[in-house]
């Protein structure tokens, strides 16, 4: 029973340009979580907390609009961006939502704070009379990330990859979520 009190106290509500601090927070720590389990490949090894960047990126998404928080006794624990798809990957060919992150609290984990906050995007796009939900992902390794967005009902569709210099590749995958 108590798993499902704290499912209920996760919130979610609007983000701001006061919470790009929260995203970053969220970002460098889902970075060490992979770090530690040697899967460096999605965002690499070093904090976006530390890259001009990301640093950059999360302000635009914090002042952008599209941000929502997951937040837990007053506390971020999820972020969400939606809007335009990025411009890696294929256009849409009808009106769309696109999440451009999410990212989620490992310390709480089960919680189902991702999903939760992928239901919001589903929400908005609703709200908003579109019928497409997009997303992308990293493809690579073993695929888990790729997997876990099928179990939220996404299917994937377009496989790209990021040519970095300087950098290895970095593979992708463009998942679908129609909504009704």
């Amino acid at each position: 029973m108590a798993g499902v009190i704290e499912r209920q106290s996760v919130t979610v509500r609007r983000g701001g340009p006061a919470d790009a601090g929260a995203v970053l927070r969220l970002l460098d720590d889902a970075t060490a979580w992979l770090v530690a389990r040697g899967r460096t490949g999605q965002w690499g090894t070093e904090p976006a907390s530390t890259d001009p960047r990301r640093i950059a990126q999360a302000e635009a998404w914090a002042g952008g609009g599209g941000l929502w928080l997951a937040v837990l006794d007053e506390r971020p624990v999820g972020a969400l961006v939606v809007g335009a798809a990025t411009e890696y990957v294929p256009p849409a060919t009808e009106p769309e939502l696109y999440v451009n992150l999410l990212v989620t609290d490992r310390a709480h984990a089960g919680l189902g704070i991702g999903g939760r906050l992928l239901a919001h995007a589903a929400d908005l796009a609703r709200e908003r009379g579109v019928g497409l939900l997009r997303v992308d992902c990293y493809a690579g390794d073993d695929r888990a990330l790729v997997g876990w967005y099928t179990r939220q009902g996404f299917t994937p569709t377009d496989p790209f990859t990021v040519e970095r210099p300087g950098r290895p590749p970095w593979p992708g995958q463009v998942l679908t979520r129609r909504l009704d």
